[in-house]
């Protein structure tokens, strides 16, 4: 930690960093400059989150942070530090040289340095509380220096990678049919989830149920690899702060690592599809099925479906995000009082929302890939491009007809939440909050 800017004693000037920082995060109007009532805004709210972070680290509740509770909220963070360490740490901040700091202290030392003390609130508030039901478009997790240099990092990406699969598993009957619905449905060809399932099980017995997960299951891994190393370069190249990442450059960042990703797996996505829908003794197996779609359809059918679904990350990623920062930014206003940490149900409720809005606006284009990586192998079927196709279901079944399958694709979400809220354990490793229970401010990356 850096001496304070603001302490005891004579008053001295602000380092130009912080001073930028203090009006970018204050400046309302964009003059580049703070008038009183926007400085006394940044104050008040500053302080209050300062309060948060200050209740977060004083575990015994007593007034008072010590030297124990520095480092057993490091150790938390999996960042094991020496008591010489933790008493320098203690020092920088103790005016009264009692080896404690009281909130008066925390407050003196902190106020003028910008944002950097109030990591733990970012980090209740990573956006790893997506609800893995699949469709994986969602902007990568953000770590921290102290998880990449301590090795955390890829455990908690293996830990979602487990989670996901466990909850894939789950879904995919569900999963199965929100692709049934959506290449077979139709306004004459009206398919209900018992009349799907039925069929389903009269066609293939029980296992059908589970056709296509296998695929959809392996393909995690290089998924979340690629993603995570993209959107990390992407960071670099579009922040205009070094070490700091502004919402719109996240977003940006995170939609093209999105993209990157998708581009590299996606024919497994189309193998994903075609699997999912195959009939008994169709194919026996994922390799016999990635022959035969290159023997009869060329390399150009692992592509079919790309355009609309690279198309889709943009509006899915972007309202994900908006409704998520702007939950969170409610609750820390409205019930934020005693503490930062809101919950796994809140953290839950908020990830289920804004996930379920990006849904909404990404659905019909999710829905034209999955046709267009069907309908070579779906007899009778035309072989039409992303304009046409939507024109043809605007006309033959109406807007409705974008969002066939839609309620299968609902219920796996409620599906996951219910499983995750009533376990705890699998709330811990989905989420990826195992170790961060009462986190104190820890440096963030992005």
């Amino acid at each position: 930690m850096e001496d304070s800017p603001y302490g005891s004693g004579e008053p001295r000037p602000l380092p130009p960093p912080y001073e930028e920082k203090i009006i970018s995060a204050g400046d309302r109007n964009k003059d580049e400059g703070l008038d009183f009532h926007e400085f006394s805004k940044y104050l008040k709210d500053h302080e209050k989150q300062l309060r948060l972070t200050f209740k977060s680290l004083d575990k015994n509740k007593d007034g008072r942070i010590d030297i124990t509770e520095i480092r057993q909220s490091l150790a938390d963070l999996g960042l094991e530090i020496s008591k010489e360490h933790a008493e320098k740490i203690l020092q920088s901040i103790d005016v009264d040289g009692t080896m404690t700091v009281d909130w008066n202290e925390w407050r003196e030392h902190f106020l003028f340095n910008p944002a950097t003390s109030l990591q733990e609130i970012v980090r209740y508030w990573k956006h790893t509380t997506v609800l893995d039901i699949g469709d994986s478009l969602t902007i990568p997790d953000e770590f921290t220096e102290e998880e990449k240099t301590t090795g955390l990092w890829w455990k908690q990406l293996t830990a979602g990678a487990v989670a996901g699969a466990v909850s894939r598993t789950g879904t995919a009957p569900l999963d199965r049919m929100k692709v049934f619905m959506q290449v077979h449905a139709s306004k004459t060809n009206k398919i209900s989830l018992v009349s799907g399932f039925k069929q389903m099980l009269k066609e293939g017995g029980v296992t059908s149920l589970w056709r296509g997960n296998g695929i959809n299951v392996m393909k995690i891994a290089p998924e979340t690899a690629i993603k995570f190393m993209a959107y990390e370069q992407y960071k670099k190249l579009l922040s205009s702060e070094p070490g700091k990442v502004r919402t719109h450059e996240r977003f940006m960042a995170g939609s093209l690592a999105g993209a990157t990703a998708q581009t590299t797996i996606y024919p497994m996505e189309v193998m994903k599809t075609r699997m999912t829908l195959r009939k008994t003794g169709q194919y026996s197996g994922m390799f016999d099925c990635a022959k035969k779609v290159l023997k009869n359809e060329g390399v150009k059918a692992f592509y079919k479906g790309y355009i609309p679904n690279i198309l889709g990350i943009i509006p899915y990623a972007g309202i994900d995000l908006a409704v998520y920062e702007s939950l969170k930014n409610f609750w820390l206003s409205h019930y934020a009082k005693d503490t930062a940490n809101p919950g796994v149900l809140v953290l839950l409720g908020c990830g289920t929302i804004s996930s379920t809005c990006g849904q909404l606006a990404s659905y019909p284009l999710a829905l034209i890939r999955t046709r267009m990586q069907a309908q070579a192998s779906v007899e009778g079927s035309e072989q039409l491009p992303m304009n046409l196709m939507v024109k043809k279901i605007m006309e033959k079944e109406g807007f409705f007809g974008l969002y066939r399958g839609i309620l299968p694709n609902f219920m796996k979400c409620t599906e996951v939440w219910t499983q995750t809220a009533a376990d705890g354990t699998f709330v811990d490793v989905t989420v990826g909050l195992c170790s961060y229970k009462e986190n104190p401010a820890a440096l963030t990356q992005g």
